[in-house]
């Protein structure tokens, strides 16, 4: 089980975006792609049968999975995520900081 999934609310907590919120849309191994996050300027060779156009485009790049944290609605911070398995069985994700349950 993972610590951090797509669609969960992450905050980065180092590098030039230090201190925003964003959402995964993707986790590739070692990295995560959040939303808004770790945005680049690509020059873009236009396409015509794709139908793609020609220019300077904004695009978000991936970072790496230590560098952003699950955000806690509870304490409006970022928290460490750990693993626990509950009594029927079932393995959840919880706030270290509270023992609240992430996955409800």
């Amino acid at each position: 089980m993972r610590k951090l999934k797509k669609g969960d609310e992450v905050i980065v907590i180092t590098g030039k975006d230090k201190g925003r919120r964003g959402t995964i849309l993707r986790v590739l191994d070692e990295k995560v792609l959040v939303e808004g996050i770790n945005m680049v300027k690509k020059h873009q060779k236009a396409n015509p049968n794709a139908g793609v156009e020609g220019g300077i485009i904004d695009k978000e790049m991936p970072i790496h999975i230590s560098n952003v944290m699950l955000f806690n609605p509870a304490t409006n911070k970022g928290d460490r995520v750990g693993i626990k398995t509950l009594e029927d069985g079932r393995k959840v994700r919880y706030f270290k900081s509270n023992g609240e349950v992430v996955d409800a």
